[in-house]
């Protein structure tokens, strides 16, 4: 298993992977030194997550290989499907999986995505437009829902 730390402007980045694909992306809260060589393995999906923050890429095309159950991978692929810029609610997602009474599972799930951004949990919301939940904390939903948004709020002063 490879690993690489890379700076994003919501912090450090921890990216793991191997030759079958990038299996963990997560954020982390500690101040660590970014790596100075990223290996080959985590090279594209470092490029691809910096991309992203740079406003020039809505979609991510390296090789993922999440590990979970059945069920985690269904939902993980649903989310998938949510266009960049937009957002879903959890009953939403049940209903598109076929089981509105699997909510809670559904959220379950969605809490244990690991890929973080890439696999875009955080364009889940609360039925109520509210932001629920988010495993990088609720800042960072914010800030990663404002980025992806077609309409940019201009500041007054």
């Amino acid at each position: 298993m490879k690993t690489a730390i890379i700076n994003t402007p919501l912090g450090n980045t921890l990216v793991e992977g191997d030759n079958d694909g990038i299996l963990a992306i997560s954020v982390l809260d500690e101040d660590l030194t970014p790596t100075d060589i990223i290996p080959e393995e985590l090279e594209e999906c470092a490029v691809q997550l910096m991309e992203y923050f740079n406003e020039g890429r809505e979609e991510f095309t390296f090789k993922m290989n999440p590990r979970g159950t059945d069920f985690q991978k269904k939902v993980w692929s649903a989310l998938l499907e949510i266009p960049y810029g937009k957002t879903t609610t959890y009953l939403e997602l049940s209903k598109q999986l076929g089981d509105v009474k699997a909510i809670r599972a559904v959220a379950n799930a969605n809490g244990k995505n690991p890929l973080w951004i890439v696999v875009p949990c955080h364009r889940v919301i609360g039925s109520d437009g509210s932001l629920t939940g988010y495993a990088g904390g609720l800042h960072r939903k914010k800030w990663l829902l404002e980025h992806e948004s077609p309409v940019k709020q201009q500041s007054l002063f």
